[in-house]
């Protein structure tokens, strides 16, 4: 839990939920806050399974199921290969169309540029390529006086797409089975 993301604080809140529950289950818990000694953490620990709450960038993107699977621990959360792809938009984005799937167009290019002029007609998305939880996510509407003006932490490079109205729902799985739909809302939308 924790971590070193963007996504910091609502990795705690996840990992705190987690293990309380799993206290609850009856299972013996040790919360590790997943900062750059986490090697050294897991051996002090030594854990019979590891479930992975963390959130963004190094918990999601497959860094640390890398890690896991390197030191032959046994984890919650999909493997490396899945959790990178998903974590890249643009390589998801061609894994979707490849599948027959609709996807929104979307260009990749220089922060720099977005704030120079629109890249695209409003309305328009800007965000992160590999970011999640809608961390960092600019939409620019009809009518906007000018492109988006990105924050300086905002990565060098970002994702522009056209804006599709709608809601954000995420769908856990397990196996085969949906275990159920959970809409994001965030503020001001």
């Amino acid at each position: 839990m924790g971590g070193i993301s963007a996504e910091r604080e609502v990795s705690l809140s996840s990992g705190r939920e987690c293990a309380n529950a799993l206290r609850q289950a009856g299972y013996e818990v040790v919360e590790v806050d997943a900062g750059r000694d986490l090697p050294a953490r897991l051996a002090e620990v030594r854990p019979d399974v590891c479930f992975n709450a963390l959130h963004g960038r190094f918990g999601e993107d497959g860094r640390v199921q890398g890690l896991l699977e390197w030191l032959d621990l046994p984890y919650t959360h999909s493997g490396v290969l899945a959790s990178a792809m998903a974590m890249d938009k643009t390589c998801a984005k061609q894994v979707y169309r490849d599948a027959g799937l609709p996807v929104v167009e979307s260009l990749v290019m220089a922060r720099d540029d977005v704030r120079a002029g629109h890249p695209l007609p409003p309305p328009y998305v800007v965000k992160p390529n590999d970011e999640g939880s809608s961390v960092g996510v600019y939409i620019v509407l009809d009518g906007a006086n000018g492109p988006a003006q990105l924050s300086p932490d905002m990565p060098a490079q970002v994702m522009v797409e056209t804006y599709v109205p709608g809601r954000e729902l995420t769908v856990a799985v397990m196996g085969d089975r949906a275990l159920g739909v959970t809409e994001i809302v965030t503020e001001g939308w």
